[in-house]
């Protein structure tokens, strides 16, 4: 029976934490593979890349995500009893919860909060010498995203409230003080969230019918249960973070835009036909989420190795969506690979892959697409600014990897 190439170290932790997004496909490299044997926090891990994996990993059911993260990303990401930490039923019911809220129609409310609240700020922007372009799209997907949710939120709140998002997903990676920091700063927001829920049913606050905030705080579990205050105030959580997590897509698509002013011009004069096929070829290109981990729920055998119940696999997400087998120099930003693309769920999977409705592959990932191409009209079309000199670079090591001056504009002006 063909063995799994092993890495030598004894425990790859310090290589993960030095290379960050590269850490998988460097050591595939190495090997000449790509799916290999290693230790990471002293536990055996299989790590892997490239669509064949993906369709391993997403499909079939094989994968429970319980355990399968360090304590504090999840903690910060997605918590003790969210839809990611169900599997089977439970969690086909709770994900239909979030598939309910993903309509064409609700998906476009949510892109014109966007673009209404961008364009509320635009003036300001006007009046200063500098913008901080990721701090301000934070803050306006804040007031987007509660707004839709149907969360009330004063604009006196709206530093802490963005903070608090920004942190869970800026420190996701991070380790000692940073993740215990931001540990604290999701306690707040629990807190708020939790309020929110108890007013929803207490009919101290009574949101649209049909709203998300309504839609969680009235949903029933499979023995018709209301879901826990607790576990409501996570999964509300759930659809607030990620929005204001597309916020590091907006600043990709602007420095993508500054590295390839070719496409300032195309989307300006042609933009329904390159704005999704740029949008995606961000996606793919820049970092978001380095690694997804699983746990084993049903033995299997693949390359002619057993993966055993409880067993620890990670699939490399960059890796894959860089891998040559499957884009064409995949270290060029070339938006014309996805003008006849033709979807594959296991190709492309900067947010998961596999099927939406029964898999685990982010719901929100046809809302991140809108809010992106939203974005993306009001950065060619809506504003005109100028880019000042400043450190873009992005360090792959760092989890999220965002650029240090987190992009800066000026002489920001809206067009007539």
């Amino acid at each position: 029976m063909p063995v799994l190439p092993r890495v030598r170290a004894f425990d790859s932790s310090l290589h993960l934490l030095s290379e960050g997004y590269l850490f998988v496909s460097n050591r595939c490299r190495e090997l000449d593979t790509d799916v290999f044997q290693t230790r990471l926090m002293l536990e055996r891990v299989v790590c892997m890349q490239g669509a064949e994996a993906a369709r391993i990993f997403y499909g079939g059911g094989r994968f429970s995500r319980r355990d399968a993260v360090p304590k504090v990303t999840l903690r910060l990401l997605q918590d003790i009893g969210s839809v990611q930490q169900l599997d089977g039923a439970a969690h086909r019911h709770r994900k239909s919860m979030f598939m309910s809220m993903m309509k064409p129609d609700a998906i476009d409310a949510l892109a014109e909060a966007m673009e209404r609240h961008w364009m509320q700020q635009a003036p300001e922007w006007e009046l200063r010498e500098r913008v901080v372009l990721l701090d301000e799209v934070q803050a306006i997907l804040c007031r987007a995203v509660c707004e839709w949710v149907g969360v009330p939120l004063a604009e006196a709140d709206v530093a802490a409230r963005t903070r608090e998002l920004a942190a869970m997903i800026e420190a996701a990676g991070s380790l000692g003080p940073r993740g215990w920091h931001a540990l604290l700063l999701r306690r707040r927001s629990e807190r708020w969230v939790r309020e929110m829920i108890e007013a929803v049913r207490n009919k101290r606050l009574q949101p649209r019918e049909g709203s998300p905030v309504h839609i969680v705080a009235w949903h029933r579990e499979p023995d018709g249960s209301l879901l826990p205050t607790e576990v409501a105030a996570v999964e509300l959580l759930n659809l607030l973070r990620p929005t204001v997590a597309v916020s590091l897509f907006v600043v990709f698509s602007a420095m993508a835009l500054r590295s390839h002013p070719i496409w300032l011009h195309r989307l300006r004069v042609e933009r329904d036909r390159w704005s999704e096929p740029f949008v995606q070829e961000v996606r793919r290109f820049y970092p978001f989420f380095p690694l997804v981990g699983g746990r084993v729920r049903q033995p299997f055998e693949w390359r002619g190795h057993a993966f055993v119940e409880g067993a620890w696999v990670v699939l490399d997400l960059y890796g894959t969506n860089h891998d040559p087998r499957i884009w064409g120099d995949p270290e060029l930003f070339r938006p014309e690979r996805f003008q006849h693309w033709v979807e594959d769920p296991y190709e492309l999977i900067p947010q998961g892959g596999g099927a939406f409705d029964t898999g685990h592959r982010c719901p929100g990932e046809w809302a991140t697409i809108a809010l992106m191409k939203r974005a993306l009209d009001l950065l060619t079309s809506k504003i005109e600014y100028q880019v000042p000199e400043q450190d873009l670079s992005l360090d792959l090591a760092q989890m999220p990897a965002l650029p240090p001056s987190r992009f800066v504009i000026s002489n920001v002006a809206r067009t007539a």
